[in-house]
């Protein structure tokens, strides 16, 4: 399974990133959306869409965050991360720094797929892909805007 995760959009989701991630099985945003109108768009492209709400969302549909299986992997999806993961988490995905990440904090694994709108703190814009199959370790890939 092939996952184009997101974060941060803030308003902003360039056409290159649309045009990249439509043949995803599944479309991940970590927070900061602002406009709900990029949930509908990436909705709008057929694959399964997770999202979580960020510090600067206002959207009260959105879960603050969503635990799941997914491949075998338990997998936590929150836009602020937290500083110790939750128990018994294989992968926490987190947006709100900006700054891509793939760090193992406590035996859970840290990933970040920066943002695809305003970089800040020297980070160039990015989203990530994540690869999860049955029995396999996960694949993590940030691909630069």
């Amino acid at each position: 399974m092939r996952i184009a995760v997101i974060s941060d959009t803030h308003d902003y989701l360039p056409q290159k990133v649309v045009d990249a991630i439509r043949d995803a099985d599944e479309i991940w945003h970590l927070g900061d959306v602002t406009d709900p109108g990029i949930i509908d768009e990436l909705r709008s492209l057929g694959p399964r869409v997770r999202v979580v709400r960020g510090n600067c969302d206002a959207c009260h549909d959105w879960p603050w965050t969503a635990d799941f299986e997914l491949c075998g992997q338990v997998i936590h999806l929150e836009h602020i991360p937290p500083r110790q993961p939750p128990s018994r988490m294989d992968l926490l995905l987190h947006g709100h720094t900006h700054i891509p990440r793939d760090e193992v904090v406590r035996g859970t694994r840290f990933l970040n797929p920066g943002t695809v709108g305003k970089a800040t703190k020297g980070a160039p814009p990015s989203f990530g892909w994540l690869t999860l199959a049955d029995g396999e370790e996960p694949e993590w890939k940030v691909m630069r805007v």
